[in-house]
C-alpha cells in the first residue's frame, strides 16, 4: 500500500483537503484510464477507509449500541458506525451481516489490530452447553463453517481462507456471561501466507448477546487481546436488558445454545463467522489502515510537504 494512500485517509480524517495531483501549468487533465479488478478494490477501500474516519466517534465518549447497551468508548479509541462499517468490511473481502454495528480501531500505540462488533438478536442463549465443551468437535465445525464462507469470497474475487487451529480454547464465564474463543487462520494455497487469528469475545443478553471479533496478526495476539478484554468491560447492558433480567414466562429462547455461537449453526446459517486472513485486501495491514488515527505526528509529516505525492 502506497505512501500517497495512506496521506489520503490521513488528511481525510483530520479534516484536511486531499491534496491535488501535480500536472504542467495548461495542460489538459489527464484521461481517465480503466481500472483493473486489484485496482478497483483498492479504489473502494480507500474510500471506504476514508468516510469510515469522517463519521468515526472518539474516546473517550458513550456510544449507544441498538438501545440495548452502551460502550464506554475509553480514550484512545475510535468508533466507525453503520453503514460505513459495513462497506469497510465488503471492501475487505468480507460479508457484512445485519448483525453488524461497529468497528473500533486504536488511535494511539500500535496500529495493528481492529475490532468488530456484533449484535445477534437470536433471543436468551442457553449456556449449560458450555460445561460438556470438546474442543477438537468445536474445531471442526468451525472449518466447516469457514468453508461455507468462501464460497462468497470465491465469488467476489477474494482469495479463500482456512481455519489452522486453536490459539485460545473455548472459555465461558458463567458468572459474568462472557465467552472467548480464538482460531488462527491464513489464505489458502497462498506461499508464505501470514498467520492471522480472530480473537473472539461474547457477551450475552436477555435478548441476544454482543460479539466483539478482534483481528490482528497471531504472533501478535499476546500484545494485543487486552484491547478485547478492556472492549468487552466497557460493554454494559441496558436496565432490564442483561443476561440476569431473562424472565422464562415472557422471553423468547433461542434456537440454539451456547455452541454455536463457537461454531455450527451460528458460522453456517448466520454468515456468524467473517474471517480475515491477513486482512483480505493485499497490503492492507491494519498498521497502515488504523493510523488514520494518530493526529499530531502524522498531522505535521503530511501537512508539512509541499509535494505530498513523493
Amino acid at each position: 500500500m502506497s505512501l500517497r494512500w495512506l496521506a489520503i485517509v490521513l488528511l481525510a480524517f483530520l479534516g484536511l483537503s486531499q491534496p491535488a495531483a501535480s500536472q504542467s501549468a495548461g495542460s489538459p487533465p489527464a484521461a481517465p484510464q480503466a481500472a483493473t479488478g486489484e485496482e478497483s478494490r483498492e479504489q473502494e477501500l480507500q474510500t471506504a477507509f476514508v468516510e469510515g474516519a469522517k463519521a468515526a466517534t472518539k474516546g473517550k465518549a458513550d456510544v449507544p449500541l441498538l438501545g440495548q447497551a452502551s460502550l464506554h468508548l475509553p480514550p484512545d479509541y475510535m468508533f466507525i458506525p453503520q453503514p460505513h462499517a459495513a462497506r469497510i468490511m465488503r471492501a475487505l473481502g468480507n460479508t457484512a451481516s445485519h448483525s453488524l454495528v461497529g468497528l473500533v480501531f486504536p488511535t494511539s500505540g500500535p496500529q495493528e489490530w481492529f475490532a468488530e462488533i456484533k449484535y445477534v438478536e437470536a433471543g436468551y442463549v442457553k449456556d449449560d452447553e458450555a460445561k460438556d465443551w470438546k474442543a477438537d468437535a468445536l474445531l471442526a465445525d468451525l472449518r466447516a463453517g469457514t468453508e461455507e464462507a468462501n464460497k462468497d469470497r470465491a465469488a467476489r474475487g477474494f482469495t479463500e481462507v482456512e481455519v489452522v487451529g486453536w490459539a485460545e480454547p473455548p472459555a465461558y464465564d458463567a458468572k459474568t456471561h462472557r465467552l472467548v474463543w480464538a482460531a488462527t487462520n491464513r489464505e489458502k494455497n497462498v506461499a508464505d501466507s501470514t498467520l492471522g487469528v480472530n480473537y473472539n469475545t461474547y457477551a450475552l443478553g436477555r435478548e441476544g448477546y454482543f460479539t466483539l471479533n478482534l483481528l490482528t496478526d497471531a504472533d501478535k495476539l499476546a500484545s494485543h487481546k487486552v484491547h478485547s478484554a478492556t472492549l468487552l468491560a466497557a460493554l454494559e447492558y441496558n436496565k432490564g436488558k442483561a443476561y440476569t433480567d431473562f424472565d422464562a414466562s415472557t422471553d423468547h429462547v433461542a434456537a440454539y445454545g451456547i455452541t454455536a455461537l463457537v461454531a455450527g449453526v451460528a458460522a453456517k446459517q448466520l454468515g456468524f463467522f467473517a474471517l480475515i486472513a491477513a486482512f483480505a485486501a493485499k497490503g492492507a495491514k491494519v498498521l497502515i489502515v488504523a493510523g488514520i488515527a494518530l493526529l499530531a505526528g502524522l498531522k505535521r509529516l503530511f501537512t508539512g510537504r509541499k509535494d505530498p505525492s513523493a
